[in-house]
Parts: C-alpha cells; sequence; structure tokens
C-alpha cells in the first residue's frame, strides 16, 4: 500500500531527467522512482504517484503544494521532462487534403510540422482554455491559452473547437 506525501516528510534528487532518488525522514530510501500524473489533464499538481522499477506505486503525492519548495521544483522537474509537450505558439499554415489537416506550428520548441486524421477526437478542448493536440504519430502538443492566439492562429483552430 502506498504511502501518502503532504509535507516535508521526503527529499528528492533528480537521477537521469525523468527520475527522484527519494529519501524519507524515516531512513528509507529508494532510488529511481518514476511520478506520474494520476490524473495528467486535469491535476497537474495534485495526486503524483511515484513508481518503483516493477510499476508499483512507492508514494502518493496528494498535492504538490505541501511540499518544501526546493523538493516541489525537484519533482516539477522530473514532471516537466516525462510529461514534455510543446506549446503552440502560433499557427504558421493549415492544409487539408482529402480530410487530413495538415499543420505547421511555432512552438516552445521551434517548428513543427504534423497531420491529424481526425480532428474530432484529435484536437482536445479544455475548460481552462487550453486545447490539446494528438498528431497522427500520436505526438502531442498543447495551446496554453486559445484566447492568447494571434487572429491568424484563432482561424486555423477555431473549425475544430
Amino acid at each position: 500500500m502506498p504511502r501518502y506525501l503532504d509535507g516535508p516528510e521526503v527529499r528528492f534528487t533528480i537521477n537521469d531527467g525523468i527520475f527522484l532518488d527519494t529519501e524519507f525522514f524515516n531512513g528509507e530510501s529508494y532510488e529511481a522512482l518514476e511520478p506520474h500524473r494520476m490524473f495528467p489533464v486535469s491535476g497537474k499538481d495534485r495526486y503524483i504517484a511515484l513508481l518503483d522499477a516493477e510499476g508499483k506505486d512507492v508514494a502518493i503525492i496528494r498535492n504538490m503544494a505541501t511540499l518544501p519548495e526546493k523538493e516541489r521544483a525537484t519533482v516539477q522537474s522530473a514532471l516537466d521532462e516525462y510529461y514534455m509537450m510543446p506549446k503552440i505558439k502560433r499557427f504558421i499554415k493549415m492544409s487539408d487534403k482529402f480530410g487530413i489537416w495538415m499543420w505547421t506550428a511555432e512552438t516552445d520548441r521551434g517548428i513543427f510540422t504534423f497531420e491529424i486524421r481526425n480532428h474530432l477526437t484529435a484536437v482536445k478542448p479544455l475548460y481552462d482554455g487550453r486545447v490539446l493536440i494528438k498528431d497522427a504519430d500520436d505526438n502531442r502538443y498543447e495551446i496554453p491559452d486559445v484566447n492568447k492566439l494571434d487572429k491568424k492562429s484563432k482561424k486555423m483552430i477555431m473549425p475544430s473547437l
């Protein structure tokens, strides 16, 4: 049964980018735990499972806000690396051929060109203004706030929203 973490009872150290070495204040320690969001879309900072090499829950962070700042930053760094998702700043061009959309977008990680085969399932607007896009190769992209896109980009994305 996993233990729930609700405060400063643990120290984290980054191990190879996405893994965390974890030391509890009672002396118990684990190497290379993998943090996973139990609710990756709706709960970015709540219920973070720390999984061992066999995929079993060792601990669950109920709320990242309860961790000391240094520990929270360490866990956030591992999560950011694991859940790296380019953030779309604007769309450069879009074409539609036989129901397949081809988009070229400027992101925080450079310019990407990707195709969407079924816009009804691949483009997901969320309640907080974010939009998640899954391309034909299963890559994921995020628009942090669709309302902050430029006019041209909004026209490209709005037919699907």
